[in-house]
């Protein structure tokens, strides 16, 4: 496996690798390759034949994700007042 490049600054780039969106989530690289097969992850585009994300909408559809699992209970007891 080839030496892996560090991450500058204090995000991801803005359209990340395979490899570096999994680094970024801590998930294999297979993973990614299922949650896109699931839905949980958006698809790729191609960066001429290379697969990339747009890190913004990896966060959005991780933020929506969160939002729809989160716990009924939980949701109920922001309403008492």
């Amino acid at each position: 496996m080839g030496k892996q490049k560090a991450i500058l600054g204090e995000r991801p780039p803005s359209y990340p690798s395979k490899a570096t969106l999994a680094r970024e989530l801590d998930i294999s690289e297979a993973t990614v390759d299922n949650w896109v097969h699931k839905g949980i992850l958006p698809q790729p585009i191609l960066c001429g034949t290379i697969p990339r994300w747009c890190w913004k909408r990896v966060q959005e559809t991780m933020a929506r994700r969160s939002a729809a699992e989160a716990d009924p209970f939980i949701a109920g007891l922001k309403n008492v007042g």
